[in-house]
């Protein structure tokens, strides 16, 4: 499926500000040809010849799953930012519902690698409703048995702007200076910039893999080295 001049993407989630540094990287690695982006608003932050932009519903399927076929990669970022903005059905629709119902589209439609952007500490477990919506999510993914399984598993995630009020301004005055003590076993929970972890789930889609694989902090970091 991949062509002689490189791997096709399609992306859900690409207007958020993980979504919009993910295309940001794929404009400009050569090893994709083209990016299908489905949304539910035009793009505005960043534009390439490489981009077929889709305006579609994020939380049904039959307004894109034509679009599907001949994609190598699909990358989800799609999810609700402030989480107490909204009630717990809304979360699980857009959150969890909408992302599997995409992971079965392009299943369907033949794409072999997907890539999720998750949270550090996921399980289905888990008594955190947030934690374990995801695990859920993750747990269904899973059984779809794609060729290669990508799950992202960042910690905070540092913005330029607060975008969210109080709690996300405490998390980027304080959260880049706790960088130093969480070492070892608890540099998973380290801060990564925005920018960082889009680039890591582009360049994620050029490099060879099978089977799931787990993302964390350091993998951020080898994958945008240079």
């Amino acid at each position: 499926m991949t062509g002689s001049q490189g791997k096709n993407v399609v992306i859900l989630g690409a207007t958020g500000a993980v979504g919009t540094e993910v295309l940001r990287e794929l404009a400009v690695t050569p090893e994709i040809a083209k990016v299908t982006v489905l949304t539910r608003r035009a793009l505005t932050a960043v534009q390439s010849d490489k981009f077929a932009e889709h305006i579609v519903d994020p939380l049904d399927p039959e307004t894109y799953q034509h679009l599907l076929a001949g994609h190598e990669v699909a990358i989800c970022t799609l999810g609700v930012g402030a989480v107490s903005s909204v009630s717990k059905e809304e979360f699980l629709r857009i959150d969890r519902d909408a992302v599997i119902a995409f992971g079965e589209a392009v299943r369907a439609a033949g794409c072999a690698h997907f890539q999720l952007l998750s949270s550090v500490g996921v399980s289905a477990e888990s008594r955190m409703f947030y934690l374990r919506s995801k695990g859920e999510l993750e747990n269904a993914l899973s059984e779809m048995e794609f060729k290669r399984l990508s799950l992202f598993h960042p910690s905070n995630i540092l913005t330029p702007q607060n975008r969210y009020g109080l709690g996300q301004a405490i998390v980027l005055a304080v959260w880049p200076r706790l960088t130093p003590i969480l070492s070892g076993p608890l540099r998973k929970f380290r801060g990564v910039r925005v920018e960082t972890l889009g680039r890591a789930i582009a360049r994620n889609s050029a490099v060879a893999g099978s089977g799931t694989e787990v993302l964390e902090w350091d993998d951020f970091q080898s994958l945008t080295i240079g």
